[in-house]
């Protein structure tokens, strides 16, 4: 049995060795590293048994070139130890992640994911906002979800932290990692 909760300074190292072998690669341990200190930042964890199996982190978004105003949080990354994928623990994460969420504030979240994993918690495509993505990606795979009624009426650009950009080069070949990240592995 799993269970979520805050990630604390101890499990920094465990959280880039899930993100690791998740993602095959360093690019989103590294992204993790730079963000989980940034203003308005979510990390949580799945622990099981002791030991982290699973991670999620939301950041503050921008919405620029409209009269949407809404405080949007980017979710991404996420990853869930290779051995421990399609178990539950993704799902887990991403709806206390989403009522963390609601408790700090935000009133919408985008993701650039996997399309036919983020619907089932109420994601649906960002473009049918009037939403577009800072990064070259695949129509259904950018998607958001309004967690107040109406927050994202006025569509627009959505700008990812800073960091997003940095990870390699512009978001990392984002449209082609939502696509080839699968169910359990999500963000720009």
């Amino acid at each position: 049995m799993f269970t979520v909760r805050y990630e604390a300074p101890s499990d920094h190292e465990a959280v880039g060795l899930v993100h690791r072998l998740a993602f095959a690669g360093p690019t989103e341990a590294s992204l993790v590293e730079r963000l989980r200190g940034s203003e308005g930042a979510i990390s949580l964890v799945a622990e099981e048994a002791g030991v982290v199996v699973g991670h999620i982190l939301f950041s503050a978004a921008s919405i620029v070139g409209t009269r949407t105003a809404a405080r949007a949080a980017g979710l991404g990354p996420m990853a869930v130890s290779p051995s421990r994928q399609r178990g539950g623990i993704g799902s887990a994460l991403v709806e206390r992640g989403l009522e963390e969420c609601r408790r700090s504030g935000y009133e919408a979240v985008v993701v650039l994911g996997h399309p036919e994993y983020y619907p089932r918690f109420g994601f649906r495509r960002a473009s049918r906002f009037g939403l577009r993505c800072q990064f070259d990606a695949p129509d259904e795979a950018f998607m958001a979800l309004e967690l107040s009624p109406g927050a994202l009426s006025g569509g627009g650009e959505v700008l990812y932290a800073p960091e997003f950009s940095e990870a390699s080069g512009a978001g990392h070949a984002a449209g082609e990692a939502a696509l080839a990240d699968g169910p359990q592995r999500g963000g720009p």
